[in-house]
């Protein structure tokens, strides 16, 4: 975790692991290639091994590993939340604004146990770091941004206080239009959000925090793969943090966290487009949550256990009246131990027990609970007199079927079985003064895998089990002083053995290459992204947002981007993402939606040639 006040480092790169294979740190308000994220969803696809499903402009749904959905638990400082829509049109993604917070942090596979149930594919946590100020202080960072197709981004960053408290304030802007494909099409992609979060922070001494956030954000999104767009993303958010650390010898911290978020979408076919015959449809879910973790310290050893849980209802019906429909709940207790923590090598291990419950307040009004446990184990060591660091662990988790997996189907809550994954994560690390390497990979077995089949007369839910592999590799190299080359692949793997056949929705092999020169004030760097065609697909297969509909042929994509700093304050960066405008798609898409005019099995294309150029301002 990041000390408080603690400054990242602003540059443009390839995001990958800082401490180890496994985990990847990285500011959000890092400038980045391809055009800085509207959303969760855009920002992540940036990490290696991340993916999303297609939308169009925004609020794509990510997906880590050819896993997607619950499979990966995404937290905004600690608190979950969840779209409405049946088929995550309004993906919990989209109402995260990247510019909100300070720090991304990616743990990869069922490899911890401290962040709720374990999810088998990994954990994001998008953190606002709290603030540790020794004397009056005011800072403030803005930031501007416009690009191709009317894109224009306003954000705003500052901080008011002193060594008693402090009070943040964030807020931010984002528009654009339909943007143009490589051929120079139109494709429907508008979008135009906007976001205020404030934070009030109590320290009266440097070992005790109390803060209180609260916040909301709205929006409206075009999506040229659905029947209807969105035409509202209201949040709103709540949460209340106590902490308390080096209470003693033997316990360094307490920490308790109470949160609230309201998510309350509007789709229509009418506000954003021009309709054959209206509909609207609006849907809440409201999210309830609480965890209070302890961290104790004994010799060279570290034990972080404690409880949490969630309350999560889902409503539809509000354009007239609200009917209540679904409601889901968690409750679970964790410990994790680290044997070893500043040795060359340590053990890390894990344990949680989850009592998850759903009722139908719909169609069968019935309730459904499971007890669900989850455990990992891992062993990293670093080689004496190598710069070498390298883990192995392995995992097992048991998923409760999510809302879209039980609701947005045919059957009762209880025609699904929990999924069950066991897997072996492995990978390594190799750094010296030229040279950066790494490796994370993993091998799995899922019982019990959920997978959506759109052949049926209307979507349905079943269980097959399943075998997944893959990794992701990078490796840099400085050629000088100045220039330094970059490269990372990654790969995911998928078999639905009940079936005999491919996964759907895997993603195909993806590489990037990147060649950077840095100045004494300005660096530059020249992207290549090489993505393999993919024909390992299961027809009318995927999950409650995508489908496979078939092979999907390869591409590759030249991208540029230059960042100036003037002094100390003020700095410049922009790009050309596409530069020699490319007609291409993603295989991971939504299929174009028949009022644009697209067949429906025409995938949505991706941007043509886009400009962008941006400026932050530290004060």
């Amino acid at each position: 975790m990041t000390a408080y006040g603690e400054q990242q480092s602003d540059v443009i790169t390839i995001s990958a692991p800082l401490d180890s294979p496994l985990t990847t740190v990285t500011s959000t308000k890092a400038p980045r290639q391809p055009v800085p994220a509207s959303d969760g969803a855009d920002l992540l696809k940036s990490i290696p091994g991340f993916s999303q499903i297609r939308n169009g402009g925004s609020n794509g749904d990510p997906v880590l590993r050819g896993m997607f959905g619950s499979r990966l638990t995404i937290l905004t400082n600690g608190g979950a939340i969840y779209g409405g829509c049946g088929g995550r049109m309004d993906a919990p993604t989209s109402y995260i604004s990247p510019a909100s917070f300070d720090l991304l942090t990616l743990i990869k596979g069922p490899q911890t146990v401290i962040w709720g149930p374990m999810a088998p594919a990994g954990t994001l946590l998008f953190e606002s770091s709290p603030q540790s100020l020794s004397q009056p202080t005011f800072t403030g960072e803005a930031n501007l941004l416009t690009g191709s197709n009317g894109r224009f981004d306003q954000n705003i960053d500052t901080t008011l206080g002193n060594a008693s408290g402090y009070l943040k304030l964030t807020a931010g802007k984002s528009r654009a239009g339909d943007y143009r494909d490589g051929n120079g099409n139109k494709v429907p992609s508008h979008w135009d959000k906007w976001n205020t979060d404030l934070s009030l922070g109590l320290t009266p001494d440097n070992d005790t925090l109390a803060e209180l956030s609260l916040g909301t954000s709205d929006g409206e999104a075009r999506y040229g793969g659905r029947a209807m767009d969105g035409s509202q993303f209201l949040r709103k958010s709540a949460g209340l943090l106590l902490e308390k650390r080096n209470i003693s010898d033997a316990l360094s911290s307490v920490s308790w966290r109470l949160y609230y978020n309201h998510a309350d979408h509007i789709m229509d076919n009418y506000s954003l487009r021009t309709p054959v015959m209206r509909m609207a449809s609006r849907v809440d879910r409201v999210t309830y949550g609480t965890r209070l973790a302890s961290t104790w310290q004994a010799s060279n050893n570290q034990l972080v256990a404690g409880i949490d849980g969630q309350s999560s209802t889902h409503r539809s019906g509000g354009m007239t009246h609200w009917q209540k429909n679904a409601e889901l709940g968690q409750l679970g207790v964790f410990a994790e131990f680290t044997q070893g923590v500043d040795s060359p090598g340590k053990r890390i291990s894990g344990v949680r027990l989850d009592r998850s419950t759903a009722t139908d307040f719909g169609t069968s009004n019935t309730s459904t609970t499971h007890i669900l446990p989850g455990f990992f184990t891992r062993y990293e060591t670093t080689a004496s007199g190598l710069p070498v660091m390298s883990y192995a662990g392995l995992g097992y988790t048991e998923r409760m079927p999510d809302y879209w997996e039980m609701f947005s189907s045919t059957g009762d809550i209880d025609h699904i079985h929990t999924e069950k994954t066991t897997q072996l994560d492995f990978g390594t690390r190799y750094s010296d003064e030229k040279v950066q390497s790494w490796l994370a990979g993993y091998v799995g077995q899922i019982n019990d895998f959920i997978l959506f089949d759109y052949g049926a007369p209307k979507k349905a839910t079943r269980n097959v089990n399943a075998q997944i592999m893959g990794a992701e590799i990078g490796s840099s190299y400085a050629l000088s002083p100045r220039w330094k080359i970059e490269a990372s692949l990654a790969w995911a793997w998928g078999r639905n053995l009940s079936d005999n056949q491919p996964l759907p929705q895997m993603p195909p092999l993806d590489s990037r290459f990147t060649l950077s020169y840095a100045g004494n004030d300005w660096n530059s760097s020249l992207l290549w992204r090489v993505v393999s065609a993919q024909h390992r697909v299961a027809a009318e297969q995927g999950n409650v947002t995508g489908q496979d509909m078939g092979p999907s042929a390869g591409f590759g994509v030249v991208s540029w981007n230059v960042d100036y700093v003037i002094n100390p304050t003020v700095r410049l960066n922009g790009g050309i993402d596409n530069l020699f405008n490319k007609q291409y798609t993603e295989h991971l898409n939504m299929a174009g939606n028949k009022d644009f005019g697209f067949s429906s099995q025409t995938q949505l294309p991706e941007p043509g040639r886009n400009l962008w150029a941006s400026m932050q301002v530290k004060f």
